[in-house]
């Protein structure tokens, strides 16, 4: 069930989704293509006059004649400059739009990823995906596209041109065509697995170091520097593969490409010469005609050249659109209709026959059945591995589970808006993030009501609350520009227990029904964290609240205690309770003490 890497989106999908962007922006692209016609047509008149007038200076003509013609042809070349400068700078300006929409589509499917998508992926993956992939598809967009978008009207125009002037000599651009697309469909059919394969590797190389970066202390104090050095000369080596493989691919296209460019204008030279020894075509057509092919040559070329860069960004597209897959189960409008029909009669949280796998199939969690209860106070203790911190998740609705059901109220979780599940209940681990703003921003995330036109929903006495509450009012205070303190990356680096306070702070302004604490105080010492675990439930009486105790003096203070060991419920009831039936808790409150 474990989640390696998110989907891609296959060429279907991506088809799909080009087609639809054409359709919403099909003026400008209309306009667009408009422009491009018309400088493409004023380029294709300058062949036909220099045929004439090579025709006519054959037979004789006046320097007058030739003079006016060349005036003629150097003011049809600058129109056509100016109106392909003009067609650029629009096609650039619909590339750089519809490159911003598909970002900003990219950060609302992420926004709306599963949770447990989000932690089962390697980070990696979602980091290549957010920079060398959107970067990918930024170059594709803004170079190649306008290139491109020119080349295929040149090429349609130049080739009706070339038929209309000769339909014979037209025969020697026709000899090309059944190699190239020949080559080309090779090229195609390997090109976009390579590129994947090629990126996905690169995921491999980002999640590798940034794995060994955020665990450099464990690196350093088990000794493990060989090991992670071995893991990213293996990604590397993978990477190196991949990028190997489709630079063959390239270099089989690009060296076939150049050696077809020349057989047109050869074939043109050698049919012309000899069809107008034959009478069966004029001077003016066999010079037209061969320029006209040497003219199509460039966009050919140029096509042919951008193959390679479309293929990438094509298969950045998939992976950025492939975030959109695995946030549509999740998102299903049946889904939503029923979760719109649900109020919330009770805060009562309760799971039956919970189940729930990882990767193998091997269950870690078996039957679970749990209720707790509105404002009652619950720790859940177990040892190492029993599956105390997978209960948290799917409690909270981070994972769903393999079988059985959790329900807040009586409402299936996933039939519940996320806005209102989050309103009523909240996990909080000891993997917390602050964002890049001011601190006070970073409280205010947590309300209820957020922020809206630059107007904050929480009054400064109420976050000045939270902060007192979980001991962080005196730190605060001390920064240069207190709640207005820009923290985070490019501000003010917050310690580990700065952080968990910050992110208990938060919990304390958004106030729940329900919380859930992963071993959010694991960065304090035990005494700051019991005073501060005593602190927040003083503040938050009446809600129920649910703690993974990693720490037992946790356990001490709940009104129940549930112990897990392998992924069972093996004993419920008070500290004093579990103590007397020396078991499970027994023998783990004897070694804690």
């Amino acid at each position: 069930m474990k989640i390696r890497t998110l989907p891609v989106a296959d060429a279907r999908f991506v088809r799909r989704f080009l087609w639809q962007t054409a359709r919403q922006h099909r003026k400008q692209l209309a306009g667009l293509l408009a422009l491009y016609a018309i400088a493409v047509g004023s380029g294709l008149v300058g062949p036909w006059m220099l045929g004439s007038l090579v025709q006519d200076l054959r037979y004789g003509t006046s320097i007058s004649h030739v003079t006016t013609v060349i005036a003629v042809i150097a003011g049809i070349t600058l129109v056509q400059t100016l109106l392909t400068r003009v067609a650029f700078r629009a096609a650039g300006r619909l590339a750089a739009t519809v490159q911003g929409e598909i970002r900003e589509k990219f950060v609302d499917d992420v926004l709306e990823l599963p949770l447990a998508a989000v932690e089962r992926a390697d980070d990696g993956d979602l980091v290549t995906r957010a920079s060398q992939d959107s970067e990918m598809l930024r170059r594709t967009m803004q170079s190649a596209l306008p290139q491109v978008t020119e080349a295929l009207v040149w090429i349609a125009l130049g080739v009706v041109a070339l038929i209309v002037v000769s339909p014979l000599l037209s025969l020697a651009l026709l000899i090309i065509l059944p190699p190239l697309l020949v080559v080309n469909r090779w090229f195609v059919a390997r090109a976009r697995t390579g590129f994947l394969r090629e990126s996905a590797a690169s995921s491999g190389i980002t999640e590798g170091l940034d794995a060994t970066i955020q665990g450099a202390a464990t690196v350093e104090s088990h000794g493990l520097q060989a090991h992670r050095v071995r893991r990213a000369e293996q990604d590397t080596e993978n990477w190196y593969e991949a990028m190997r493989y489709t630079l063959r691919l390239r270099t089989v296209l690009f060296s076939s490409e150049e050696f077809l460019y020349t057989l047109p204008l050869a074939v043109a030279l050698l049919l012309g010469g000899y069809a107008h020894s034959e009478g069966w075509v004029s001077l003016a057509q066999v010079t037209s005609a061969t320029l006209y092919i040497l003219q199509l040559m460039f966009p050919f070329e140029s096509l042919l050249d951008w193959v390679g860069t479309l293929t990438q960004g094509s298969a950045s597209l998939s992976r950025l659109l492939g975030v959109a897959i695995q946030t549509e189960p999740q998102e299903s409008e049946s889904g939503r209709r029923a979760a719109g029909e649900h109020t919330i009669d009770s805060v009562e949280l309760s799971a039956h026959d919970l189940r729930f796998a990882y990767d193998d199939g091997r269950e870690v969690l078996h039957g679970i059945d749990l209720t707790v209860r509105s404002g009652e106070r619950i720790a859940i203790v177990g040892p190492t591995g029993s599956g105390k911190s997978t209960l948290a998740r799917l409690l909270s609705g981070t994972y769903p589970p393999l079988g059985g059901d959790v329900r807040l109220g009586g409402t299936p979780l996933p039939e519940l808006p996320h806005h209102e599940l989050r309103k009523h209940l909240v996990l909080v681990s000891q993997d917390q993030h602050v964002f890049g703003g001011t601190l006070r921003q970073n409280l205010e995330l947590a309300a209820s009501h957020p922020v809206q036109d630059g107007q904050a929903e929480v009054e400064d006495d109420a976050l000045w609350s939270a902060l007192r509450t979980v001991g962080a009012d005196s730190w605060v205070d001390a920064l240069p520009e207190k709640m207005d303190t820009t923290v985070g990356v490019g501000g003010e680096q917050l310690t580990d227990a700065q952080v968990q306070q910050l992110a208990l702070a938060r919990l304390v302004v958004a106030d729940p029904s329900v919380l859930i604490l992963d071993e959010a105080t694991s960065q304090l010492d035990p005494s700051s964290a019991r005073e501060l675990e005593q602190s927040v439930a003083a503040v938050l009486e009446g809600r129920s609240v649910i703690s993974i105790a990693h720490r037992l003096h946790t356990a001490h203070d709940a009104d129940r205690i549930v112990v897990v060991e392998s992924g069972r419920i093996v004993e419920t009831g008070s500290h004093q309770e579990l103590l007397d039936q020396d078991g499970t808790y027994a023998r783990l409150w004897s070694s804690w003490t």
